[in-house]
């Protein structure tokens, strides 16, 4: 049966929305329709959960507003989803970031970034050839 759901569901799928994992942060470009007009309104955080496979998979974003967390879940193969663009990759070793939640502050949305990680490691070798 979830084969069939899968089959069914394959042309729905859109492959270019895979691009992000946990830890990134991310903006989520979605459309609103208020009456008649149409817009896109922008919701930027760290995502902290992914969920779900096939049609049917989920993604957190949290970010903090005026010192308040929000979190939003987004389905990720929603028509009205026009784009996801990570502009922060990271480096995490959990699948799910609700440790975020606990925390206030800056804290509440620092993740060990892979730019940083990567420049430390050129460093640690120009000091080791000297």
């Amino acid at each position: 049966m979830n084969g069939l759901i899968d089959e069914v569901t394959k042309d729905q799928l859109k492959p270019d929305r895979n691009t992000f994992k946990v830890g990134d942060g991310v903006k989520v470009h979605t459309r609103v329709r208020e009456g008649e007009k149409e817009r896109t309104q922008v919701f930027s955080g760290i995502v902290i959960a992914r969920r779900g496979h096939g049609i049917s998979e989920t993604f957190t974003v949290r970010r903090v507003v005026s010192g308040q967390g929000v979190e939003r879940v987004f389905p990720l193969h929603s028509p009205n989803i026009e784009k996801i663009v990570c502009d922060r990759k990271s480096i995490v070793m959990r699948a799910r970031l609700y440790y975020l939640r606990k925390r206030i502050g800056k804290a509440a949305s620092q993740v060990k970034e892979k730019r940083l990680i990567e420049g430390e490691k050129k460093a640690r070798r120009k000091t080791s050839k000297k």
